[in-house]
């Protein structure tokens, strides 16, 4: 099976600096970016946690995602599978809310 998380932000420059503007203003944030990035960088335990899960987790900012895992996705941010008959929704905005954080909390919703 095929992951990929799609942020709600765009990955260019002026996309990233718009997203820290929104967040540190209270004017938005991201569930998955909470989860898998701290305050400035990755989190070292998302990766550790994804390894010892087994799972790849492609992480794509919604400019970067295809027309497929977009219409998947519906509303950003969200986790979407493809298990070989096409992308489907794994995790919106609520699922990843409820993780809190946790990038243990996540990749567990994903395996069970």
């Amino acid at each position: 099976m095929k992951y990929a998380g799609i942020y709600n932000a765009d990955g260019t420059l002026l996309g990233e600096i718009a997203y820290v503007v929104r967040k540190y203003t209270g004017r938005g944030h991201c569930e998955l970016c909470d989860i898998t990035h701290g305050t400035l960088r990755r989190k070292p335990e998302w990766d550790a946690v994804c390894e010892r899960a087994g799972i790849e987790i492609d992480l794509l900012h919604r400019d970067e995602a295809s027309a497929d895992q977009l219409r998947a996705a519906g509303d950003l941010p969200a986790v979407v599978v493809d298990d070989g008959s096409g992308w489907r929704l794994a995790a919106g905005p609520a699922a990843l809310d409820r993780c809190e954080g946790s990038p243990e909390r996540l990749v567990e919703l994903l395996i069970n």
